[in-house]
């Protein structure tokens, strides 16, 4: 999408801080950063720690430092002012559009995987969401303390009134499902041991180490694709890759939340508000086309089935003519 990109952010921890708390950081961080905003200019959205309650705030600072309403500055905004329906569920979901192309690739299906998902925040559960509406079983989760394994499948509204509404640790699902076991990671729990036939790691950078990718290829992983920002270290990408499991990198596999930005800002600019399933339906096809472009590009290359070089080379080669075309180099 004709968006740009970039990432940027803050140090400020919100964890056990007052809605207060939160909401003086985001005005105080938008009072100096208004001045390098604009839609046309540069175009925060959320991610870590950054929901639909920050984004609020910072876009409330934004209209105050400004006495302007420009919609189209932040993407993420909630329904009521200017948010787009699917833009929050868009990371999870287009994740899971991007994996479900994969097996496809050898000939497989994605339906009756079972299916480990790192993480317990926006992109996780939207990606646990849109894995059980297309046939898959989400049988393990985690947060920062340790991991929730459910046999049965993972119960997605229990996740969500912990995490999102109360606010409480993953630990507590076992208490509220007696025969799901929680393994607490000082001792020991790790998701990557879990066995499963597709790992999405969508919490944090550098999550999924060399070690964790041998223990998904010893329990004979099919597919891996990143939901969360570079979530597999070097080493891990390289392991995964030796052993022949389709590897989707960030870069390619969560570009959904940046790229159903776009149509936010063009609902914002149009003065409209599409329905979810059309939004919904152009989000399915941007990441079935990024995959294809991806598979397909790799595959021109040399190098079939390696999804990091594809979405490398089709992205750098997108720039650089743009740059020729220009006059730029």
């Amino acid at each position: 999408m004709p968006i740009g990109g970039g990432k940027g952010g803050s140090d400020f921890d919100p964890k056990g801080r007052s809605d207060g708390e939160v909401k003086r950081f985001c005005q105080s961080f938008m009072t100096e950063l208004c001045r390098h905003l604009g839609e046309y200019t540069d175009v925060p959205a959320g991610d870590i720690g950054v929901g639909a309650r920050e984004i609020g705030y910072l876009f409330g600072q934004y209209k105050r430092m400004t006495n302007r309403y420009e919609s189209g500055v932040l993407t993420g905004k909630g329904l009521d002012w200017g948010g787009a329906l699917v833009r929050k569920e868009a990371t999870g979901h287009g994740l899971v559009y991007f994996t479900q192309e994969m097996p496809g690739t050898r000939g497989q299906s994605f339906d009756g995987r079972r299916v480990v998902v790192s993480g317990s925040g926006n992109v996780a559960t939207d990606a646990m969401q849109k894995v059980q509406q297309l046939g898959g079983t989400v049988v393990a989760c985690s947060d920062s303390a340790g991991v929730i394994v459910d046999e049965r499948g993972v119960d997605l509204e229990t996740v969500r009134r912990l995490k999102e509404v109360e606010r409480r640790r993953i630990a507590d699902y076992a208490e509220l499902r007696p025969h799901a076991h929680y393994r607490a990671a000082a001792s020991g729990g790790n998701i990557w041991d879990v066995p499963c036939d597709v790992a999405l790691p969508c919490a944090t950078q550098n999550e999924l180490t060399g070690k964790d990718a041998r223990a998904l290829v010893d329990n004979k992983v099919m597919a891996v694709a990143e939901g969360a920002n570079m979530p597999t270290t070097p080493e891990g990408v390289q392991v995964l890759q030796s052993a022949g499991v389709l590897f989707g990198p960030g870069k390619a596999a969560n570009a959904g939340g940046d790229a159903t930005g776009a149509p936010e800002m063009q609902q914002n600019a149009s003065r409209d508000a599409w329905t979810f399933e059309f939004t919904e339906q152009k989000l399915a096809g941007i990441m079935r086309d990024i995959h294809a472009r991806c598979f397909e590009t790799a595959a021109e290359f040399d190098t079939p089935g390696n999804y990091v070089n594809g979405a490398n080379v089709a992205g750098f080669m997108k720039v650089a003519r743009a740059m020729v075309a220009l006059g730029l180099i």
